[in-house]
C-alpha cells in the first residue's frame, strides 16, 4: 500500500547510495574488484538513482580503493555516470581519462580535519579545489561538493553553524551543482540539522542544493533525517547495509543505513523508487563477502524475516 505524504514533506526523495565508496573505504580486508563490480551493479539494479562507485585517492592513504581504475574499466559504459570522489587534480586526470561524467570533491569545515583527511588548512583547500572544479566544469562533469564535520569535530569539539556555512558557500561559489553537508562522527541532533538548513537557505542557498549525510553513532541518523525532510532537504546520501566510517576519524561509525531509509521514507508515503527487497538481498550478500552480519536493523528484521 502506498500512504500519501505526510503534510509540509517532501513527495519524492533521491538517495544517494555511498557504499561502495564511503561504506568500503574502512575494511581492512582487500575486497575483491569484481566483488566491488557486483556490489555497484546490483545496487543500480535495486533502483538506486545515484550510486558513488569509488575515489581516485592515492592508494597510499586510502588502500580499499586502490583498484578503482579497474573497477571502472570493468563497470564500462554502465558506470559512466557514476559518481567518483576526486581529492585533487590528479584524480580528476584519472576520471577524465576514463571519460567518466560526474566527480565529486571532499571538504572539511574544522581545522584539524582538513589537516588529517587534506594535508591542507582550511583556507588552502579552496586552492586545490578550485582547478578541479573549474577543469571539470569546463569538460562537461557534474561537480558534487562534501563538507565533513558539520556538526562535530573529535578533536575541535561543536562546530559552528556559520563556520559551515562560510565553507560550504564557497564551494558551491567555485562551480559545485550540490552540497553535501556530513555528520561525520554521528554527533548531530535534530535541531541542529533544522538550524544548519535553515542558515544555509538564509544564506541564499537552494533547498535543491542541498544533500544530508549521517553516521549513525549515537542512533540519530533516522531521527535527523526526518528534521532534514522537514527543512524540505530532498536528497540523502546512505549505505547499503550501513557499511562505512571514515579512516581519518576514528569516532566515524557506520553511516544511515540506505534499507532504514528506505524505510522510513516509504511510512511517510515519500516516493524514492527502490526495491527493498533486492536491496536487503544485496546488503545480505555483501555481509557475507565481509564475513559479518549488516548492522542494519532492516536488513536484520527482513533477513530473519524471509529465512
Amino acid at each position: 500500500m502506498t500512504l500519501p505524504a505526510m503534510p509540509q514533506m517532501p513527495q519524492r526523495v533521491t538517495i544517494w547510495e555511498v557504499g561502495p565508496r564511503d561504506g568500503l573505504q574502512n575494511e581492512k580486508t582487500q575486497v575483491p574488484v569484481e566483488v566491488k563490480e557486483r556490489f555497484v551493479r546490483r545496487l543500480v539494479s535495486a533502483g538506486l538513482p545515484v550510486v558513488e562507485a569509488t575515489s581516485f585517492v592515492h592508494p597510499r592513504w586510502v588502500p580499499q580503493l586502490a583498484d578503482a581504475e579497474e573497477l571502472m574499466t570493468r563497470l564500462g559504459d554502465d558506470g559512466r555516470g557514476l559518481p567518483v570522489l576526486v581529492p585533487n587534480e590528479r584524480g580528476l586526470d584519472r576520471a577524465l581519462e576514463l571519460g567518466l561524467r560526474h566527480v565529486a570533491i571532499f571538504g572539511s569545515a574544522t581545522e584539524t580535519f582538513a589537516q588529517r583527511n587534506l594535508n591542507r588548512s582550511v583556507e588552502e583547500q579552496f586552492a586545490m579545489f578550485e582547478p578541479v572544479v573549474r577543469r571539470a566544469r569546463d569538460a562537461g562533469l557534474d561537480v558534487r561538493a562534501y563538507v565533513s564535520m558539520c556538526f562535530g569535530d573529535p578533536w575541535e569539539g561543536a562546530v559552528p553553524v556559520e563556520q559551515v556555512v562560510s565553507v560550504g558557500r564557497r564551494l558551491l561559489d567555485l562551480g559545485a551543482s550540490q552540497l553535501s553537508l556530513g555528520d561525520t562522527i554521528g554527533v548531530g541532533t535534530a535541531n541542529q540539522v533544522g538550524a544548519l538548513v535553515d542558515a544555509f537557505v538564509a544564506a541564499g542557498t537552494g533547498l535543491g542544493e542541498l544533500a544530508l549525510h549521517f553516521h549513525d553513532t549515537y542512533g540519530q541518523a533516522l531521527a535527523n533525517t526526518l528534521a532534514g525532510l522537514q527543512a524540505g532537504v530532498t536528497t540523502y546520501d546512505a549505505s547499503a547495509g550501513g557499511l562505512g566510517g571514515c579512516p581519518f576519524a576514528k569516532s566515524a561509525t557506520g553511516n544511515l543505513a540506505t534499507e532504514d531509509l528506505v524505510w522510513l521514507l516509504a511510512g511517510l508515503g515519500i516516493e524514492h523508487g527502490v526495491d527493498l527487497d533486492a536491496l536487503v538481498e544485496t546488503s545480505v550478500w555483501m555481509a557475507e563477502q565481509l564475513g559479518r552480519p549488516s548492522p542494519s536493523a532492516v536488513v536484520r528484521a527482513l533477513a530473519s524475516s524471509q529465512s
